[in-house]
């Protein structure tokens, strides 16, 4: 399996946190630490949107849409990256994706719903 894996999708109410995991496999651990990793949301019938960005080095940045309620993390000793989504809106209700911009490889998606 190349795919990395994510989890922790979920249904929630308006509010509240939800904490995405995304988990380097195989291909991907040799070259994980070095990696920049990406977070991506689709809506059915609307293009995929870029949700944030962390660095090698850690550094994050995020979309307007969810500054301030999402953050970024990752810990390389697991070969993880994390989402922490606080706060969530109905709006927020997409299929979450990693993604590995330097191979260009793409996670299954995970499916978030928040209920008003």
């Amino acid at each position: 399996q190349v795919q990395p894996v994510e989890s922790g999708g979920g249904l929630v109410q308006s509010g509240g946190s939800l904490r995405l995991t995304c988990k380097g496999v195989r291909a991907i651990l040799s070259f994980f630490s070095g990696s920049t990793m990406e977070w991506y949301r689709q809506v059915p019938g609307k293009q995929r949107e870029l949700v944030g960005t962390i660095t090698h080095h850690g550094i994050t940045t995020y979309a307007d849409s969810v500054k301030d309620r999402f953050t970024i993390s990752r810990d390389n000793s697991k070969r993880t990256m994390y989402l922490q989504m606080n706060n969530l809106k109905p709006e927020d209700t997409a299929v979450y994706y990693c993604h590995f911009p330097d191979v260009d490889i793409w996670g299954q998606g995970t499916p978030v719903t928040v209920s008003s």
